[in-house]
């Protein structure tokens, strides 16, 4: 999906296991944390419109969602759960996100979260692949490493 020099920036699985070893599990527990912190947010915006935007629910949820995912990503690469998890992002170039590859990310990641296939394929890319790459790390050449390998 791309060049071999791009993987080149990337630290080597092999070579550099540590950056890879547990990232997996932290990512499901991330994505707990961030879910947390997303209902929050979102009861917040409910509380906040006097309960009119439950009339909205699906669209709040979905918009509150991705800001957060994108934000949290344009930072510092990772977002809360991720922090707390210490795991972070980095582009093909072995670089933090910018908020460009931070918002391609995001929107792969509502996609694939859209449709249970890619969902399915997303986590057993995770599971089985060197890197624990998801699908949309595969498309954009992402990977997911621990902070402080």
């Amino acid at each position: 999906m791309y060049p071999d020099h791009a993987l080149q920036a990337l630290p080597d699985p092999d070579r550099h296991a540590a950056f890879y070893s547990g990232v997996t599990a932290k990512r499901a527990f991330a994505w707990i944390i961030d879910t947390i912190f997303v209902t929050g947010i979102v009861l917040l915006v409910l509380l906040v419109s006097a309960l009119t935007a439950v009339f909205i629910f699906p669209l709040v949820w979905l918009a509150v969602g991705f800001l957060y995912r994108w934000v949290t990503l344009s930072g510092r690469s990772a977002t809360w759960g991720m922090r707390v998890m210490s795991i972070e992002f980095l582009d093909r170039y072995g670089q933090r996100f910018d908020a460009g590859t931070a918002f391609l990310h995001t929107l792969g990641y509502s996609l694939s979260m859209a449709f249970v296939l890619p969902q399915i394929l997303s986590v057993a890319l995770m599971l089985f692949t060197r890197r624990g790459q998801g699908l949309t790390d595969m498309v954009l050449g992402s990977v997911a490493i621990n902070r402080h390998a």
